[in-house]
């Protein structure tokens, strides 16, 4: 069966194909060059705006969001090659961007190697052609039902260590070597003691659970996080930002601070997570896989049940072109084969486009994409002129801030954010005290 696509994709795999583009680049060029026209915010998928500022403003938002280097330079490939073929210009240069990139691609270990050839394939596929450590990395994963972004950085690492030590089976590697690893890390490369932390945290999976080797000195060499206080929006500051969003961006706006939901949380609810009768969203599998329940703020009503109208027509339409599946979590998926069909487990904010299961490699509709709202996000507080470095979790962090500015009880915010200890909620009355209700300063009193 032939995979649809949007009529904005469709546009620009036939550039790229009057292009001579073909190979991987065909199908990866005419998505970057889409994200690229949402970041633009353009509508209409024609006549783009290439301009060097605007190009590194892009590469600037996908970095922020974690995107690969050598992601990023598919991205700028695909850009040149529109602004050749389309727009019949040189200009702007955009080259040097382009072999930057690509070195900072080879640094990081993208290209195919005896230690994994990672960019040959999807990310959560097991490939026969990748060292059998990896290979058994991978089931270790999957027995335990670990996610696919865990799966993904786990992995990465692990290839990472293994160039590090010049052995795709570390059957040389002793404590020593994971001591330098970890030094190095956080030396040479300044990374952050969370990013230093997640190496930790594979490479330990990967001694005791794969290789069943005990390094109890591991314990040791966790690096400590610096203790920051959450950024928090006034009231005012939250009305401004969500004024500046509409339709669906405003409807997970109202419900990121409405509920307290963490971003990915939000992305993830369900049709039949949403509880009209009770006034109720109920969050499945959270952070620590716990479920909870929160409040559905009420000013949201409308729009949620707009947004499962759109929901309902689109699944409609799925299943008469002969899909209509959803991802479920693994027992339901086996226990209730025929549920992924079902309309009440369909996501409440689907993605534009059916994509490729990277595990399954089964073709469906998953959830939207992250990066989608973190950019309305991050434009609408250009607009709204809020100066603060803020994300989607700032308005989660601001859902319990006001919380306990209006005086409800601490145990309350907690079960409402879902904190297994009641210190990690504890954060926000330090931030309380910075605010009206605080100590007042001696100079005051004066």
């Amino acid at each position: 069966m032939v995979k649809p696509i949007n009529s904005g994709t469709a546009r620009f795999q036939t550039i790229f194909r009057h292009a001579n583009v073909s190979g991987p680049n065909a199908a990866w060029f005419p998505m970057w060059l889409e994200r690229y026209a949402q970041f633009l915010e353009k509508q209409q998928l024609t006549d783009l705006s290439v301009t060097r500022e605007l190009v590194l403003a892009f590469l600037r938002s996908l970095l922020a969001q974690d995107v690969p280097a050598w992601q990023r330079c598919q991205a700028v490939q695909s850009i040149i090659c529109y602004r050749s073929e389309v727009l019949k210009s040189q200009h702007p240069v955009l080259e040097d961007l382009e072999a930057t990139l690509s070195r900072l691609a080879d640094s990081e270990g993208r290209r195919p190697d005896e230690f994994g050839a990672r960019s040959a394939q999807m990310p959560g596929r097991i490939n026969e052609n990748d060292p059998e450590l990896i290979r058994q990395m991978r089931t270790e994963i999957r027995t335990r039902h670990y996610s696919l972004r865990t799966e993904t950085a786990y992995i990465g690492w692990a290839q990472r260590f293994m160039r590090f030590c010049g052995s795709p089976t570390l059957a040389g590697a002793d404590e020593k070597q994971i001591q330098v690893f970890l030094s190095d890390l956080a030396v040479k490369s300044n990374v952050a003691a969370s990013t230093q932390n997640q190496a930790f945290n594979a490479l330990l999976f990967l001694f005791r659970d794969v290789l069943k080797r005990d390094l109890q000195f591991l314990e040791t060499v966790r690096a400590k996080k610096p203790e920051r206080l959450p950024v928090v929006l006034s009231r005012e500051e939250v009305q401004r930002l969500l004024s500046q969003l509409a339709g669906r961006d405003l409807l997970i706006g109202q419900l990121l601070y409405g509920g307290g939901l963490r971003h990915m949380e939000c992305l993830r609810l369900r049709v039949k997570d949403i509880q009209f009768d009770t006034n109720q969203l109920v969050v499945r599998e959270g952070k620590g896989a716990k479920d909870r329940v929160t409040m559905l703020p009420q000013i949201a009503v409308a729009g949620l049940r707009q947004q499962i109208e759109i929901v309902r027509e689109q699944h409609g339409r799925d299943l008469a072109e002969g899909f209509g599946e959803v991802w479920l979590p693994n027992a339901l998926a086996e226990k209730y084969p025929s549920a992924a069909r079902e309309f009440g487990w369909q996501f409440l904010f689907p993605a534009g486009r059916r994509s490729e299961d990277p595990r399954t490699g089964t073709y469906r509709r998953h959830h939207l994409h992250e990066s989608m709202f973190a950019d309305s996000m991050r434009r609408a507080a250009v607009r709204a002129t809020i100066e603060k470095n803020i994300t989607p979790h700032c308005l989660r962090h601001s859902f319990a801030t006001h919380l306990l500015e209006a005086g409800s009880d601490i145990r309350t915010v907690q079960e409402l954010l879902g904190h297994a200890d009641v210190s990690t909620t504890m954060i926000y009355t330090h931030v309380l005290q910075k605010g009206p209700l605080g100590v007042k300063s001696p100079l005051d009193r004066l």
